[in-house]
């Protein structure tokens, strides 16, 4: 247990103070503890839940670190923005810029210096669960920061700039209907 604190606490000095988040060692042993606990104890749960929660709480924990400290009351589209912006850093799909040669590429030839993002399809179904957490932790449907224009517009927005940058097309996929099976009317002899 000492040994995973440490290494988080190595983590927390040297990565989260670039972005002016800090982590207490009462947050990081309640965040250690709580996580080994909450995965035994959900099992039962969907993955889908289970994942909800996780993003849930690490909203939350977002919001504590934020400086300064921000109450989920006081929390706006804008806020929810910085932290889609936030959570880029950790991303792991590349976006070319216009200057880059591989611009409009699925699959660029060699590599190059653009840099790694969220993927759209990633925060479109973060964005989805949250707001859905939202609600389900007594949030008002109508004061949901989630389902803010600004959110939407911004998914819109990084849809299209990584549809152009990465040559890949975003359509909805069309449902296909259930072929109903067309009898062949017989016909008889009257013989």
């Amino acid at each position: 247990m000492d040994s995973i604190l440490s290494e988080f606490e190595a983590l927390n000095n040297n990565n989260n103070q670039q972005f002016g988040l800090v982590v207490s060692n009462n947050n990081l042993q309640n965040l250690v503890v709580g996580s080994s606990l909450s995965s035994s104890s959900s099992s039962s749960s969907s993955r889908y839940e289970n994942q909800k929660r996780r993003d849930w709480n690490t909203f939350c924990q977002y919001l504590k670190n934020h400086r300064p400290p921000l109450a989920l009351s006081r929390c706006s589209g804008a806020h929810v923005l910085e932290f889609l912006r936030y959570l880029d850093q950790f991303g792991k799909t590349k976006v070319h810029t216009p200057i880059c040669p591989f611009y409009g590429h699925p699959n660029p030839p060699a590599p190059c210096p653009c840099p790694l993002r969220q993927a759209w399809g990633s925060l479109d179904a973060l964005i989805g669960r949250l707001r859905a957490a939202f609600e389900e932790n007594g949030g008002m449907p109508e004061a949901n920061p989630f389902g803010a224009r600004a959110v939407r517009l911004y998914l819109r927005e990084v849809r299209d700039l990584q549809s152009k940058a990465r040559g890949i097309s975003y359509e909805k996929k069309k449902r296909k209907r259930p072929q109903q099976q067309q009898q062949i009317p017989q016909s008889t002899n009257g013989a």
